[in-house]
Order: C-alpha cells, then sequence, then structure tokens
C-alpha cells in the first residue's frame, strides 16, 4: 500500500475542522524514493517512514483532509484536437508524485504545513494550491 494512502485511510485523515479554515493541495513533485520504485535499503525504508510519521502528525493535529500517490504512469490529452500521449509528464522532476489535502487558516499556514514535508531531503518540491470552494 502506496504511503500517502496508509496516512489518509488511517483515523488519521479529518475533514475541515471548522469553517474558519480552508483546504488546500499540496502537491509533491521529484524526490528519488517512489513508493512504486523504492528500494529495499534501509535509507528507503526511513524516508519512507517519515513520510508516514509527518503525514500522521499532520492527521492526529486536525490538518489532513486526505492524500493519495499517483502512479508514475498515465496518459494526457491535450488541445482541441484531443491529442493523446503516453506520461503525463515531460520531465520526471516536474512529475506530480502525489498529494495531500490539508486544513489550514490561509496560505501562509498552508506554506509552513508543507516546510515540514520529507520530501525536501531529496531536492524535491511542493507547490501549494488553494482548493476552490463551490458556492450556490
Amino acid at each position: 500500500m502506496a504511503i500517502m494512502t496508509m496516512a489518509a485511510t488511517s483515523s488519521y485523515a479529518q475533514p475541515n475542522p471548522d469553517s474558519k479554515t480552508e483546504k488546500f493541495a499540496l502537491l509533491f513533485r521529484g524526490g528519488d524514493t517512489h513508493p512504486q520504485t523504492a528500494d529495499d535499503s534501509k535509507e528507503a525504508k526511513e524516508y519512507i517512514q517519515s513520510w508516514i510519521t509527518w503525514m500522521q502528525g499532520l492527521g492526529q493535529k486536525g490538518i489532513l483532509a486526505g492524500a493519495e500517490n499517483m502512479q508514475r504512469t498515465g496518459k494526457q490529452v491535450t488541445g482541441k484536437d484531443k491529442v493523446v500521449t503516453d506520461g503525463p509528464f515531460i520531465v520526471a522532476k516536474e512529475m506530480i508524485n502525489g498529494y495531500i489535502i490539508v486544513n489550514a487558516k490561509d496560505i501562509n499556514e498552508a506554506v509552513e504545513i508543507a516546510k515540514g514535508c520529507p520530501i525536501f531531503k531529496e531536492n524535491g518540491n511542493v507547490e501549494i494550491r488553494p482548493i476552490q470552494r463551490l458556492t450556490n
């Protein structure tokens, strides 16, 4: 089972705790260790455990609202002609490996949450995006 799915499907993932918080997507790019391709080394196991620990901590604080890993394969549909190509990425370091949804009071708090992410150990990056609320 994938890292993010394990943490998100545990009892730690929480819905938005109150109307004073917003939801933000943290999109993960880069890093060398991916659950699908990780070797059995001590370093890889420790790195994956650091993700689980970080996400469980977010869940215990009521910050984690959901999460999923993404497989490294896929399709992309582009333009008016709906051209289909393999792979949702051009450069591997730009590929989105996974995401989590967090509850935060504003984007600055979401950025601070992102700074705790283990992906920085492998020189990866996190894109923080507000999730738009639909109104009637």
